[in-house]
């Protein structure tokens, strides 16, 4: 299996990065504007924003795609070129598209710029990470306990939005509403979704080294 020629590489990274950018950017713009209508203040806004771990999923996309780029002799910009670093990434942003197509799209009818970024934030930016893993990424031998510290990213997101829902009295995911759920059935939740994750992480793992064998033979 041989590499892709460099500028394609480089073409393919700059648009996944372009479009990841342009959800997290566009939906920032929005929940501003929302705040602002609803007589609440930019602060109010940001806070909204950073609530979901979609945003910060493909905020982390867009970042871990861009330091390579701008900083490729810096630390984190080694650190993200990493396979699996970048399959850690990919694997979360799939969670994100998986988890809101299969739990979330039948709960709301989003029109106009806000349907623009919710496609972008959970179908396109997705498909086009997966796209740039499979194609510009490496195939690299793995381990199969490597899951286990790519899981640490939606885990650190749990404590933040339990914290926060806590302090605030209100939960981005309906499926993690203490309020509405109570602590019992929303750690069950949380652990089936991270049950999830480790599936679809193992599933990465078995294909990058599927794609390694190919490659030496």
């Amino acid at each position: 299996m041989n590499p892709p020629p460099l500028w394609r590489a480089r073409w393919l990274t700059a648009l996944v990065a372009l479009v990841a950018w342009f959800g997290v950017l566009l939906q920032l713009a929005l929940s501003l504007r929302l705040a602002h209508a609803q007589g609440g203040s930019t602060v109010d806004g940001w806070i909204a924003y950073l609530g979901y771990f979609t945003v910060l999923t493909n905020v982390l996309v867009a970042v871990s795609l861009s330091w390579p780029a701008l900083g490729p002799h810096s630390g984190p910009g080694r650190w993200f070129r990493q396979p699996g670093v970048a399959a850690a990434v990919a694997v979360s942003i799939a969670m994100v598209g998986l988890a809101y197509h299969l739990l979330l799209r039948h709960l709301w009818n989003p029109q106009g710029a806000q349907w623009v970024a919710d496609t972008v934030l959970h179908t396109l930016t997705p498909l086009l990470c997966l796209l740039h893993w499979w194609v510009v990424v490496p195939p690299a031998r793995m381990a199969w306990r490597a899951p286990l510290r790519w899981a640490c990213w939606p885990l650190a997101y749990l404590v933040y939005a339990l914290l926060r829902g806590a302090w605030l009295q209100h939960y981005p995911y309906p499926f993690i509403d203490v309020n509405l759920l109570g602590y019992p059935q929303t750690l069950w939740n949380a652990l089936g979704l991270l049950i999830a994750f480790l599936l679809l992480a193992t599933g990465f793992v078995a294909v990058a080294r599927g794609r390694l064998g190919s490659a030496r033979r």
